[in-house]
């Protein structure tokens, strides 16, 4: 069984919580709203910080809600104390993927970054570990699922054509690369700046031609999105039936 080498990389995680989750229809952003007794944020965060494998944590949040965010982590009993010095808090950027520009110039002490949605609360520990192995093996890499319904080309309201449903996956994360990598496309992109806004890490990767990697993930991965989501996670049934 192939097991992660500590002494070949080290890993960091970059968790986006910057978004005011406007399509929940919440006056709070949606990583505050309450699932299963805990904010949903707190879900992820406490999965990277229990493991081993995991060096620092950076999460990245609301310019205007740092301070709420600092005083429930850093400040309160929320955290245990090693927890808390495994983990910074830093503010967002404009777009999501200048939120995750900022996670990772704060990295510290580690080669490699998995960047997760703390929208996708369940990450389970099997898939995080299959992404820090993928890291040390292959290089970049992302987590996606397969698409099992028949995938239709749509134009203004008419099929245009039908795709290879065998060739669709469904983009989840973490999106995981060197840290070195990133940084260095970063610089080049304030050089020349991107034609089209990056909706993840691996639109970037891709942009440079740089090959990613994907491991399989599952439903339990899946976006808290829209109410429909969020009726979804909350319902007991949905986990028995995972």
């Amino acid at each position: 069984m192939n097991t992660i080498n500590p002494n070949k990389a080290s890993f960091a995680v970059v968790l986006p919580a910057g978004g005011l989750g406007k399509r929940m229809g919440s006056s709070i952003p949606k990583q505050l709203l309450s699932l299963r007794g805990k904010p949903v944020y707190f879900h992820s965060l406490e999965t990277f910080l229990s493991m081993d494998e995991i060096a620092e944590v950076i999460l990245v949040v609301p310019k205007d809600w740092k301070s709420h965010f600092e005083q429930e982590l850093l400040d309160g009993n929320a955290l245990s104390k090693e927890y808390q010095e495994k983990l910074k808090i830093v503010e967002g950027g404009k777009e999501r993927w200048e939120s995750v520009k900022q996670g990772v110039l704060a990295i510290s002490k580690s080669s490699h970054v998995l960047v997760h949605d703390v929208a996708r609360p369940f990450i389970s520990k099997d898939i995080i570990r299959e992404s820090c192995l993928a890291l040390e093996t292959k290089g970049a890499c992302i987590v996606a699922r397969p698409v099992n319904d028949t995938v239709k080309v749509v134009q203004d309201g008419v099929i245009q054509n039908t795709l290879d449903r065998t060739t669709v996956w469904l983009a989840q994360t973490p999106q995981s690369c060197s840290v070195e990598l990133l940084k260095s496309l970063y610089k080049k992109i304030e050089q020349n700046p991107l034609d089209f806004v990056p909706t993840d890490e691996s639109s970037i990767l891709e942009y440079f031609n740089i090959p990613v990697y994907v491991i399989r993930g599952d439903a339990l991965n899946d976006k808290i999105t829209t109410p429909e989501d969020w009726e979804r996670f909350s319902s007991n049934s949905f986990y028995k039936n995972q």
